[in-house]
């Protein structure tokens, strides 16, 4: 697998809605405020994909990951969140809500928590309170050791 690299790209992006919405992710926030959104591009130069950030006071809520159709399977998306989690300020945790990935995502060192446990910004996000059904799993990122 190739190195991957991230370029910042505004909510509106026309590439980031239409991969967001084939992948039946949610759009109607990307617009707000505090969030970061990032084209993950391969060496040569090719979109492979999108990820986003979302400030909650002092930590993140990771979101909107994914992979473009035909290239999922190689790797890519482990290899995009790493590249997206690098850019997070070490002192932060970082979360994220799923309803179809935790598999996906407690191979990358993110474990099942409970709503009750979240920091209340978090929960107040748009995405944890109105976008994503109640039924999604929420996980938090374990920093590996250094």
């Amino acid at each position: 697998m190739s190195a991957l690299s991230i370029e910042r790209v505004d909510g509106s992006d026309l590439d980031l809605r239409q991969a967001l919405l084939s992948a039946d992710l949610p759009t109607d926030d990307t617009e707000d405020e505090g969030r970061a959104f990032f084209r993950i591009v391969s060496d040569d130069g090719k979109a492979v994909g999108f990820a986003g950030l979302q400030a909650c006071e002092g930590d993140q809520l990771l979101r909107s990951v994914v992979v473009l159709p035909g290239l999922r399977g190689e790797g890519l998306g482990s290899a995009a969140v790493s590249a997206v989690l690098a850019t997070v300020e070490a002192g932060s945790d970082v979360f994220l809500a799923t309803t179809n990935a935790s598999s996906f995502f407690a191979r990358l060192e993110f474990i099942q928590v409970q709503r009750e446990n979240l920091p209340a910004a978090v929960l107040a996000t748009r995405q944890l309170s109105s976008l994503c059904p109640s039924s999604a799993t929420i996980m938090k990122f374990i920093r590996p050791p250094t």
